[in-house]
């Protein structure tokens, strides 16, 4: 069949390559598209440049490259029946709160299915289709696509690369008692079924002590099911800590163990010795009964945070079309899908990535996969187009759920280099935000920056208590962070009411039904009142006096931007200094006169701080600070520590840190109080990082500082550019010299400015109590209704939970 084209094939044959070790396929997604082997046209892998393409794409791709053969992949999907799965308890469902981990949610939804392949050989521009394989093709064409047929996709080798961590929501540490756990020799043997409560007649939720081997109930849930508190009861007559649940044991030796000393599920390395203590044969054991993650689970889709968020109780109704289109969670990637979603709503990056899509896709970018713009088109395009947005199929778990798109490339491309968000672990939003701009800054230099949409101007006001002169300072910031002031709660006597039931119920070991939480309720006004509230400063240098004294500072804001993002500040530190974050509501009004933020400036009357050459050098104690970079904590912000507690002692330092660690500027290069900082003097590189690419790379100075610069300050990908782009950096060197010889003195940042009056138009909410574990989701008003976009699912809201937000977005009505 196929030897009628073969000479065509051979005319440009050529120009194939077979790809090599170091070549990167792309043959999972379109890269310009979210077309996949799935899709009704297939997907087509170019022979010469490896790159997946639509058929959309196909004729830019051999206009610009002058490639004609394409490996042309059909992937044909059929979803197997329902069968049954021994030993793995009465039902197959989420048992962890984790994505991507065995037990933890699952992209398919538990769904299995079969997967034909269909390929063929396809010459361009004619579309001339010869199946493959075919033994006559040539051997380079054949060698070719064996190879890409063969090799793991560019996709999949970043994927593996990035499961260092894996988010799981229930990891549990090991328990303090487990390795020296004393067992009592009672001659007490435990029956493989059969259990009841010692003291009840309960057969349900049952605890086994692993001191005594007794059996008791566990304890009374607050939706009314559980057991009479038994386990808990005794372990408060005895003291014997662990106890594991019994029918939640597996033939591998798991199952859920708790402390009550501890007050917490724990691991039990050496589970199946002690279980084996009371004639228990963990490789004869079954799941029989829920886990406590699943009857969490269970009990949160009914009640709580979670349910409130995603609005679970109400009958969602699904939306499709451009603009409500889903993004498939690739393992923790809730957070980058819900700010993603919400940056395409934003006018500057509709106008820079979506309209302006078809010029960044023609132009000459040898690898449009990593090239950032393109990811970026190619993502706002899906989104905004409604091609992917379409009703699921009848077997889908909700009529919500589309199938979405996966955001493979741009994530990937985003995180590569940093640390943390390369990982599968899941994130701080508002972090990723930050690290965001910076990348998506990078990238802008010489064209149009859509995140100057965010960008404001603050303005801190420090007046010298001895002088009473003042002085303004100014940075810019794509973020401003609201303070809680739990005081100003407008119910406290309903709370302290909540708070005393809450006591008392844990005191005859019982817990409240989540329906009945009475939240501190904390108006906006009342954290802008906060934020611009004078704060005393110590250890500040004044120029009139010339010596360190006190000062008032305030903090407001010299402009106003055309999108301003509230951070509510909900993470906190206890005591013991381990992160909880608050269960707070915040009244966010729908409109919003900020006034009350607008900075002036140098008032009439006012008499400025003289300008000097600054304070003296800043004597750090070499004991403490060292001490503190070993606990972990960055240089510069071990420097704010010994500063602000005048070198008092690592006790004090550390304290201070802990209660910093939220700050947006905590990391920032030290500047003493009262000197100009590094956001408002411009770019100050990490000198320690300086060093060390100094060595490292063999480079000069200028060379390494400009890699910081271009990176921010990220010394793994500042030495990554050092020796993939030293060209483009000598280049950015030059063009700084030429531009520092002819600018002008006067010169400032440019800031967008308006009036105070907004509008809310999206939110990011977080649920769970770290921001490293948990879920995201965001809620948008689209043309005038409120849109919950939950991963791929999505809908129009019924019950808008928009006092339970973690991140706001107000545009500037």
């Amino acid at each position: 069949m196929c030897g009628a084209n073969i000479d065509a094939v051979v005319a440009h044959a050529n120009s194939v390559k077979i790809p090599g070790p170091g070549d990167k396929i792309f043959k999972d997604e379109c890269v310009y598209s979210f077309d996949t082997p799935e899709s009704e046209s297939g997907l087509y892998i170019c022979l010469k440049t490896f790159l997946g393409l639509g058929k959309d794409h196909l004729e830019r791709h051999v206009r610009k490259t002058n490639s004609h053969l394409f490996l042309h992949h059909k992937q044909i999907k059929t979803e197997r029946k329902s069968s049954s799965v021994e030993g793995d308890g009465p039902e197959k469902k989420i048992t962890r709160l984790a994505i991507g981990t065995e037990g933890g949610f699952d992209p398919n939804g538990g769904k299995e299915y079969d997967i034909t392949h269909e390929y063929s050989i396809v010459i361009l521009p004619e579309f001339t289709v010869i199946p493959y394989p075919c033994d006559k093709l040539p051997d380079v064409v054949q060698k070719s696509a064996k190879k890409i047929i063969e090799s793991d996709s560019a996709t999949k080798i970043a994927e593996l690369s990035a499961l260092s961590g894996t988010w799981d929501g229930e990891i549990r540490s090991v328990s303090k008692h487990a390795a020296h756990l004393v067992q009592l020799d009672n001659g007490k043997k435990i029956p493989p079924s059969g259990w009841k409560c010692e003291k009840c007649d309960l057969d349900t939720n049952l605890w086994l002590n692993l001191t005594d081997g007794s059996i008791m109930c566990g304890r009374k849930f607050y939706d009314g099911t559980g057991g009479n508190n038994h386990a808990v009861q005794h372990y408060q007559e005895t003291g014997y800590p662990l106890a594991v649940k019994l029918g939640t044991i597996t033939k591998d030796g798991k199952g859920d163990v708790f402390s009550y000393a501890e007050d917490d599920m724990v691991e039990d390395p050496n589970l199946v010795a002690h279980l084996a203590h009371f004639g228990i044969k963990t490789s004869q054991m079954e799941k029989t009964d829920k886990s406590m993650v699943e009857l969490e689970l269970d009990l949160n889709q009914k009640f709580g945070e979670w349910a409130a968020l995603q609005e679970a109780s109400s009958q969602l109704k699904p939306i499709y079309g451009p603009g409500y289109t889903g993004l498939v969670n690739l393992g923790n990637s809730c957070y980058f899908n819900s700010l993603l979603q919400v940056i395409f709503t934003i006018p500057d990056f509709i106008q820079k990535y979506v309209d302006n899509a078809e010029t960044i896709f023609n132009s000459n970018i040898p690898n449009p996969a990593e090239d950032f713009n393109v990811q970026m088109a190619k993502l706002g395009c899906g989104l905004r187009s409604g091609k992917y947005s379409k009703p699921p199929s009848s077997s889908a778990d909700s009529p919500c759920t589309q199938e979405g798109i996966s955001p493979n490339m741009l994530l990937n491309l985003i995180a590569r280099g940093h640390p943390t968000f390369a990982s599968k672990i899941q994130q701080d939003v508002q972090e990723y935000f930050l690290h965001f701009i910076s990348v998506l800054q990078q990238n802008c230099k010489n064209s149009v920056d859509p995140s100057e949409s965010f960008k404001f101007q603050v303005e801190e006001r420090f007046q010298c208590s001895r002088s009473n002169k003042v002085k303004y300072l100014h940075r810019d910031e794509y973020c401003l962070p609201l303070p809680i002031p739990l005081e100003a709660a407008i119910n406290k006597a309903e709370v302290e009411a909540f708070e005393q039931r809450k006591i008392e119920a844990e005191a005859k070991g019982a817990k409240l039904d989540p329906s009945d939480v009475v939240r501190p309720i904390v108006k906006l006004s009342s954290c802008l009142e906060a934020l611009i509230k004078s704060e005393t400063i110590d250890q500040f240098f004044s120029s009139a006096v010339n010596d360190k004294t006190t000062a008032f500072k305030t903090t407001k804001l010299s402009t106003f931007p055309d999108v301003l993002l509230l951070h509510v500040k909900k993470f906190k530190l206890r005591e013991d200094w381990t992160p909880i974050k608050l269960d707070v509501s915040i009244d966010m009004p729908d409109t919003v006169d900020l006034s009350i933020l607008r900075g002036n400036g140098l008032q009439p009357g006012e008499e400025l701080l003289p300008e000097t050459e600054g304070p003296p050098p800043v004597q750090f104690n070499e004991a403490i600070l060292n001490e503190l970079v070993n606990m972990g904590f960055p240089l510069e912000a071990c420097k704010k520590g010994c500063f602000f507690t005048k070198n008092q002692s690592l006790e004090a330092a550390t304290q201070w840190l802990m209660e910093h660690l939220s700050d947006s500027d905590f990391s920032d290069p030290f500047v003493p109080p009262g000197t100009s900082s590094q956001k408002a003097s411009g770019f100050t590189p990490n000198q320690e990082s300086v060093a060390m690419l100094m060595s490292m790379a063999c480079v000069e100075e200028n060379m390494a500082v400009a890699a910081l610069k271009e990176t921010n300050n990220n010394l793994e990908m500042a030495a990554d550019l050092i020796f993939s782009n030293p060209d483009s950096l000598k280049e950015k060197i030059k063009q700084q010299n030429e531009s520092s010889q002819d600018a002008s003195s006067s010169q400032q940042p440019q800031f967008r400015d308006g009036g105070s009056q907004y509008k809310l138009v999206a939110f990011i909410s977080h649920m769970g109590t770290s921001t490293m574990a948990g879920h995201y989701v965001c809620h948008i008003l689209v043309d005038g209704q409120w849109i919950i976009f939950n991963d791929n699912k999505v809908a129009v809201s019924e019950n808008l939970p928009k006092t339970l937000g973690y991140l706001y977005f107000y545009r500037r009505i």
